[in-house]
């Protein structure tokens, strides 16, 4: 479903640089800590809302695949990864790796962009 304009990413980057440029030069101490708290906030909400919904749905059903668990599917495939049903040598080893590594990245690329050297 195509959504209105304006979309929530460009309402919060609007209110994000309003609050950057317009009220936290007024501000000082714990209050300009507590407005950039709220800017930073702002900005991995933008970045989540932008995230490949595309590539979490097909995750989401490999996992289902892989533990067969309909629901929580990221649940059973962590207690499987416990259990070392995934372990170097198995037969989903490489695919597991790769599932994790993307979701790693995607997750950085949310909260922490700097890591990744995006931000």
């Amino acid at each position: 479903m195509q959504r209105e304009a304006p979309e929530g990413s460009n309402l919060l980057a609007t209110a994000r640089d309003a609050l950057l440029q317009e009220i936290l030069p007024k501000l000082s101490g714990t209050d300009a800590f507590t407005a950039r708290m709220i800017a930073n906030a702002m900005a991995i909400a933008t970045r989540e809302a932008a995230q490949d919904e595309a590539w979490v749905a097909a995750t989401r059903a490999t996992m289902q695949r892989l533990t067969g668990a309909a629901d929580a599917p990221d649940r059973a495939l962590a207690a499987a990864i416990r259990a070392g049903a995934y372990d170097p040598g198995s037969a989903h080893h490489a695919e597991v790796a790769a599932i994790l590594r993307k979701a790693a990245q995607m997750r950085c690329a949310i909260s922490a962009p700097r890591v990744l050297g995006k931000g």
